[in-house]
């Protein structure tokens, strides 16, 4: 996994376990975890693209947001 991803979902596994022991939800706390985790990597990307101060084509974006997170097709 991308050094990248595993930051994100470090963050997002220490944002949603707040509850005390004992009082975890199982579902609710995977829910909560995948939103964190998908909320972050959008936020990511949004920031990536806008950080470029220009207009980029939609294959630019791509192949940034790619290469950012090490993904490849």
């Amino acid at each position: 996994m991308n050094e990248r991803i595993k930051e994100l979902w470090g963050r997002a596994a220490e944002s949603t376990a707040a509850y005390p022991s004992g009082q975890n939800n199982y579902w609710e706390t995977q829910v909560n975890f995948m939103e964190k985790f998908a909320e972050l990597i959008v936020k990511e990307c949004a920031e990536l693209v806008e950080s470029q101060h220009t207009w980029i084509t939609s294959v630019a974006a791509s192949a940034l947001i790619r290469q950012h997170f090490g993904v490849e097709e």
